[in-house]
């Protein structure tokens, strides 16, 4: 138990500099979540060069919010695997976690490069959804936070590159909806609206989306199948992860039509959900202080 007169560390510092600390979970899901962990840990104990039992037993610590653990976790991985691009991939994704968004970049870059002219692989789920069938997969997801990696930093042109890589590789609803809502957002910033429109020419309201629905919402929105208005209540409704998913596509729509003060208000309505590891949540706090 720690001493409650020491202050806690920060997990990370945002981009405007404020302590992130960790997010208390609910009582079942703390309890869920530290079962795998220590089972993650004893299989890492058992088997400690084996890379797979790395990547869970780092998947399983981020999963707890201690972000900068896991990363060490990958990095200790890494001195005995350099080649295994699995590694990287997930020490990647808790870099964007914790704002070091060029060690993101080197680390999927290396990823792509490793990856390069091999099958890809599905990538297991570490919270299954409803229906229990992996929906992402190795190549996916390296060039997916690459992507996100540099749309972070404002590097749009590079995310733009990651995102073209990534949808060549979206072969399943979930996946092509993730990418396109990204792919769109990147290409608007840019100021690329014709191709931006191509985009979610293929995006239909009936495909069927096991786990990235907030997305599918998104693109509907672009297409203006979807009011704007209705669709940010239906966030707000949902509550943290839907706001800071969906209210970070409706604060990009004000933007794209010029009512800068309307997103930017969306956009710190996001950071006050204090969720502060989420993707949508990142991109708002890296706007706004693009924007500001």
């Amino acid at each position: 138990m720690s001493d409650p007169d020491i202050p806690e560390t920060p997990e990370a510092f945002s981009l405007f500099g404020e302590p992130l600390f960790r997010a208390p979970l609910r009582p079942e899901t703390l309890e869920k979540q530290e079962a795998l962990y220590a089972e993650a840990l004893k299989g890492y104990k058992e088997n400690p060069d084996d890379p797979d039992a790395t990547i869970w037993f780092g998947r399983r610590t981020a999963y707890l919010g201690r972000y900068r653990e896991s990363v060490a976790i990958y990095s200790k991985g890494l001195e005995s695997h350099p080649e295994e691009p699995k590694l990287y991939r997930h020490r990647g994704h808790r870099y964007i976690s914790l704002r070091r968004f060029d060690l993101a970049v080197d680390d999927f870059e290396k990823a792509a490069a490793l990856i390069e002219g091999k099958p890809d692989e599905v990538e297991p789920d570490g919270i299954p959804n409803e229906r229990n069938i992996p929906v992402s997969s190795l190549h996916f997801n390296i060039w997916y936070h690459l992507g996100l990696a540099y749309y972070v930093s404002g590097r749009f042109e590079d995310a733009l590159r990651a995102y073209r890589a990534c949808m060549a590789v979206s072969k399943i609803p979930d996946k092509i909806v993730a990418t396109s809502h990204w792919l769109y957002m990147t290409l608007r910033l840019l100021g690329k609206g014709r191709e931006a429109t191509e985009v979610l020419e293929p995006i239909q309201e009936d495909i069927d989306v096991i786990e990235n629905q907030n997305y599918h919402d998104c693109l509907l929105m672009y297409k203006g199948q979807i009011n704007v208005e209705a669709l940010l209540e239906k966030a707000r409704e949902q509550g943290t992860l839907g706001l800071v998913t969906i209210g970070y596509g409706v604060a990009n729509w004000y933007n794209y039509n010029v009512e800068l003060e309307k997103a930017k208000e969306i956009l710190r309505e996001i950071l006050d959900t204090g969720s502060w590891a989420g993707f949508g949540y990142i991109a708002a706090e890296a706007d706004l202080k693009r924007l500001d």
